[in-house]
């Protein structure tokens, strides 16, 4: 098995509805977030790709443009924009478009935090 691997960023506003009263996280801010998609396979025997990255780039694009300079409390489906939730939501968003995706690794390098999403059991 092979993993081949895209990377993009995006800049984005949000706030934690979960978090306490007075909480900082409970204000609007904003993070510079970076993502690294990954995809799984065998190369093919006539190609030796495992997927075309200008495929990858394009489902990304699609991506980013949703969440890059957004207020990501307003995009559907990531009312609570954690970590979590929104490395699910990409990974939401690529699978259909995106065979073999592995994990969807997101982190904001500014707070070195991040989290890793591999499709679960729901899926």
């Amino acid at each position: 098995m092979t993993r081949i691997y895209k990377e993009f960023t995006f800049e984005a506003a949000h706030y934690l509805p979960s978090a306490p009263p007075g909480h900082r996280n409970a204000r609007v801010h904003g993070h510079s977030f970076h993502v690294r998609v990954s995809i799984d396979g065998e190369p093919d025997p006539e190609t030796g790709l495992i997927y075309h990255f200008d495929d990858l780039s394009a489902a990304i694009a699609d991506v980013r443009e949703m969440l890059d300079h957004q207020m990501l409390n307003d995009v559907p489906g990531l009312q609570a924009p954690t970590l979590e939730m929104i490395s699910r939501w990409i990974w939401e968003q690529l699978a259909p478009r995106v065979p073999g995706l592995a994990e969807v690794a997101l982190s904001r390098p500014s707070c070195q935090e991040g989290c890793i999403y591999t499709g679960g059991s729901s899926q």
